[in-house]
Parts: C-alpha cells; structure tokens; sequence
C-alpha cells in the first residue's frame, strides 16, 4: 500500500469532504473519550495513548487519501488471447464498521473475465485494502470493489464474494463469536451466465 503523509498541525479542506480537524483536535477527542470512561488520560499508562491512537487512525483509514479508478489505470494487453477469468482468493483485509467502529477482519475473492485488458493482480488486492481501510458496512464494500473493477476495466464480468467476522457483534451487542457474514455481488457473465458462476464459486470453494 502507498505511503500516506501524516497530516499537518492545522486543518485543511479535503476535497469533497468536510474540513479536517488538526492531530491536536483528534487527540484531544481521545483524551475526551478516556475520561469519558471513566479513567485518567494524564496517568502514566495513557499520557502517550492520543498520539498513539491518532497515529493508528492513520493507518486504519488511509484508504480516504487513495483514488481506487487510479490503481487499476495501468493495464496490459499482450496476453496471447488469454480470455479465462482471472480469480485473486482469500484476500484478507481488516476494516471497520460505520456504525461501532470496531473490527471486520476477513476474506475477500475477486475475479474478472478479461475483454482485452488485463491488470496486474497484486492490484486487485489494494483495490480490497483501499476500500477496508474506511469506514463501512460489508455491503457497500463489496458493491465498490466490483463496480470499480466493472467501470475501469470494462471486462466481461465481474464478481465479488467477501466473508468476514464483525466485532461488533461478536465483542458487544448479542455476543455471538464465530458467526461470519457473506456478501457477493455478480456483473456481467458472472450473472448472466450459471456455468461461469459456478466455475467462479468452485474455484474459491464455494458451492
């Protein structure tokens, strides 16, 4: 994944976006929220604790500072007529959820069936990681990886199967650990075409 600079001391406007809060209003949030709890953001333990979240949100949500269409702009056409689906499985990513902001940790298995244009695979999984590391609900992000694949590439079909566990309803909530959620979206001959998508499925494990 691109490196993404640390944001500056002042706030700044992001384009399409709200204006930015400066690191010293993201880590005033944190002190906020530790008192909030109930403990001391000054004690010893937690004095470095807003820095070290700030610096983690960063991470956690670099994806806003990527263009996905961006990614998938390098494409190759040499490929000696090479028409098959091209599956990338087992794409494991870590997000989080919109609505607790805590965890989804899972797989993502993409694939397209080629119309002239390949793109190098290792780009399929940034297009997973750019669109984790914001905040979300499992559909959407499986919606937006397929659509942007749909629309940069123009291949004959795309399809995306994401599995994933959410903390937020194992950790709180029902408590229910070990429960995952699965979610796909079919383009083009994935839809229209059972015997593609059944070759897709088989291929990723699935019946």
């Amino acid at each position: 994944m691109d490196d993404v600079p640390s944001p500056d001391t002042h706030s700044h406007q992001t384009a399409g976006h709200p204006t930015r809060p400066s690191r010293e209003d993201a880590e005033a949030a944190v002190r906020t929220l530790i008192r909030w709890a109930g403990d001391d953001p000054n004690r010893e333990g937690l004095e470095g604790t807003p820095d070290r979240v700030a610096r983690s949100y960063e991470e956690f949500f670099a994806g806003y500072h990527t263009d996905p269409a961006e990614i998938l702009q390098r494409t190759f056409e040499e490929v000696d007529g090479y028409d098959e689906m091209v599956v990338l499985r087992d794409i494991r990513f870590e997000s989080h959820c919109e609505h607790h902001m805590a965890p989804i940790i899972g797989v993502a298995h993409v694939a397209y069936l080629p119309d002239r244009r390949v793109v190098g695979i290792s780009k399929l999984a940034r297009i997973v990681d750019v669109y984790a590391r914001r905040l979300q609900i499992q559909e959407k992000m499986t919606v937006q990886i397929a659509d942007t694949i749909d629309r940069v590439l123009t291949p004959k079909g795309v399809a995306v199967v994401i599995e994933a566990a959410h903390q937020c309803m194992t950790t709180r909530g029902v408590h229910k650990p070990g429960v995952t959620m699965k979610t796909s979206r079919m383009l083009g001959a994935f839809r229209d075409d059972p015997s593609t998508r059944r070759e897709f499925l088989s291929m990723i494990g699935q019946t």
